[in-house]
């Protein structure tokens, strides 16, 4: 509909280019003033005339005063006769200078043009872009079948292994395979073959696209890159010839490499079910397995594909022979997250004296992604703040709004739920900090940011890959310190501890259905996820276990809660002077951090 729009604007304005070019051609110059015939010879007697120009029956008058008229004759007439019929005499006639001029041969094609060819111009015009646009809308549906894929060309600033922290053994891994594509004499010479495809596993922002696009960088062939929505379109048909057409290119330029971003939207298990099936998207992934190892099997092409949800993928596509490499990416540790603050603060101004690796220390669980968003937000709040270049405050604030979300200064509580707020929060920082196997207190803040209130912020002391059974039951006391705080202190309770409860009752019923970990039940595991995508949503959990084994579980699970109740309470009995100083503390300045809250237990 734009197109047309646009050649139906076209075709307007050419037609009023041409009006124009006319009206421009047939202009005079001076505005002259229309009389008649007799006007003329009534001048001629008075001797008012200086030149007087005939073409055809057109009659241009030039007064003495240089003023200019004009009038018309009849064409079948001369202008002496006319002249001597209005009575003028063959004296006064002669006396006046008459040019006759024979009528334009360029006015009379101009009139001849813009009579009857400038229609059949327009109307072969508007033909020809009506055409145009069929034709086009003709090639569209020829063309619906192509793939959408993008060739890398790498002519600005590519990506290489060198700009990509951490993740060693999986940047060693497609290094085999960029060397393979560089040099495939010296394996081949050994009888290897080249790995048919390499499937980047890991949680979002972790950099499965980012190391892809460093493969790319670094191989040197051909890089083509499509997202696995894009096969998938309501015509059936359509996503299984897009992949045809997408290895057909990739042949042409082997040896080249193929990267398919986010491969679960096309590559999920066939014939799951409610939700699941789709003979489009089946059809689509039926032909990628084909292209990937079928009859033609000798190519020399690499398919590259990432996804963080490997659980859903068909076993077909997870086979040797199709993908050979299963490549995982981890969270960055301490020190990766050091090496990836260096590499995103490279244009950034940071102040003197800034250690990345106390923010790395600041930071565990962060990704790739994270951090870079992290140093982004602190760029943005330097500016706001009207610096000249990032300082450590900048970074921490930074931190706790990518974690918890921006400060709510305009979200006021009274008087009464202030104190609420801050003993709440006192509550789980004391019973934090007295605990020995729980992650040390970094701040304790009632300044509302996201959805809570208030928050204590507890970061661990160094990466830990295993959580222990105490370790787990000391954070339960740690989730209900702030409810029983507010049954201390108020008598009362609030719903400010929902969420706190929520996490202490969905942590102990994995200790107890996943992990092993409860006293009076078989080790085992309960309850089987099968996830099914639905509207968004996980909808079925099969149950191998019988409803007396199911009433063991919430017995078990309220034990949990119970247990951790009872020593949060006497922590806190124990040490009301101490929470007493923090809850003031905070109040009187809404944050404490580590090294202030480290002080009121010396």
């Amino acid at each position: 509909m734009k197109k047309v729009l646009k050649n139906f604007f076209i075709v307007v304005f050419v037609i009023l280019m041409m009006a124009s070019f006319i009206s421009l051609y047939t202009e005079n110059g001076q505005k002259a003033e229309t009389v008649t015939i007799n006007k003329l010879a009534e001048e001629i007697n008075d001797n008012q005339i200086k030149k007087v120009i005939v073409e055809g029956g057109d009659i241009d008058i030039v007064l003495k005063d240089e003023k200019r008229q004009k009038t018309k004759k009849e064409n079948s007439e001369s202008i002496f006769s006319t002249l001597k019929n209005l009575g003028v005499s063959p004296e006064k006639i002669r006396q006046t200078n008459i040019v006759i001029k024979d009528e334009s041969s360029n006015m009379m094609w101009m009139n001849i043009f813009a009579s009857f060819v400038l229609p059949f111009l327009i109307i072969g015009l508007f033909i020809y872009f009506m055409m145009r646009q069929v034709q086009g809308m003709n090639q569209k549906a020829m063309i619906f079948g192509k793939t959408k894929a993008k060739e890398t060309k790498n002519k600005g600033e590519k990506v290489t292994f060198k700009d990509i922290a951490g993740i060693k053994e999986a940047k060693e891994e497609l290094f085999e395979v960029v060397d393979f594509l560089k040099d495939s004499k010296k394996f081949t010479d050994m009888g290897a073959k080249i790995p048919k495809g390499v499937l980047l596993l890991g949680p979002p922002g972790v950099g499965k696209t980012l190391l892809a696009k460093a493969v790319a960088g670094e191989a040197g062939v051909p890089f083509f890159h499509i997202s696995g929505s894009e096969f998938v379109e309501m015509f059936v048909g359509v996503g299984a010839s897009r992949v045809r057409d997408l290895f057909g290119k990739a042949k042409k330029n082997a040896p080249a490499i193929l990267f398919i971003d986010e491969i679960d939207a096309v590559g999920r298990r066939r014939g799951a079910g409610l939700g699941g099936s789709h003979d489009e998207r089946e059809q689509t992934l039926n032909q990628i397995l084909v292209e990937m190892d079928g009859f033609e099997s000798h190519t020399n092409v690499i398919v590259l594909a990432a996804t963080n949800r490997p659980d859903v993928l068909d076993p077909a596509l997870l086979r040797p022979g199709r993908f050979d490499r299963r490549v995982m990416l981890d969270l960055p540790d301490i020190n990766d997250r050091e090496a990836i603050l260096k590499i995103h603060a490279r244009k950034k101004p940071l102040a003197k004296g800034l250690s990345l690796r106390e923010i790395a220390e600041r930071t565990p669980g962060f990704s790739g992604a994270d951090l870079e968003n992290l140093l982004n937000e602190a760029a943005i709040l330097a500016v706001k703040r009207k610096k000249k270049k990032i300082e450590k405050i900048d970074i921490l604030d930074s931190v706790e709004k990518v974690m918890l979300g921006p400060a709510r200064k305009s979200h006021i509580l009274n008087k009464k739920e202030k104190k609420i707020t801050a003993y709440h929060e006192a509550g789980h920082a004391l019973v934090a900090k007295m605990l020995p196997n729980t992650d040390p207190v970094h701040k304790v803040s009632i300044v509302s940011r996201g959805q809570a209130a208030g928050y204590t912020l507890k970061l661990p002391r160094e990466d830990r890959v295993f959580s222990t059974r105490e370790k787990f039951i000391e954070e339960l006391s740690v989730l209900l310190a702030g409810h029983i705080v507010e049954k201390i202190e108020f008598g009362d309770v609030t719903t400010g501890a929902s969420n706190d409860l929520r996490q202490a009752t969905r942590l102990a019923r994995r200790l107890v259905t996943e992990f092993g970990m409860a006293e009076h039940l078989p080790l085992r595991t309960y309850g089987e996820h099968e996830e099914m995508i639905f509207l968004g949503r996980d909808i079925h959990e099969q149950r191998d276990y019988s409803e007396k084994t199911a009433e063991k579980i919430d017995q078990e699970v309220d034990s949990l809660i119970v247990n951790a109740q009872k020593r949060a309470e006497k922590i806190i009995k124990d040490n009301k002077d101490k929470l007493d100083k923090i809850a003031a503390l905070l109040l009187e300045q809404e944050t404490i951090e580590r090294e202030e809250f480290n002080k009121l237990f010396k």
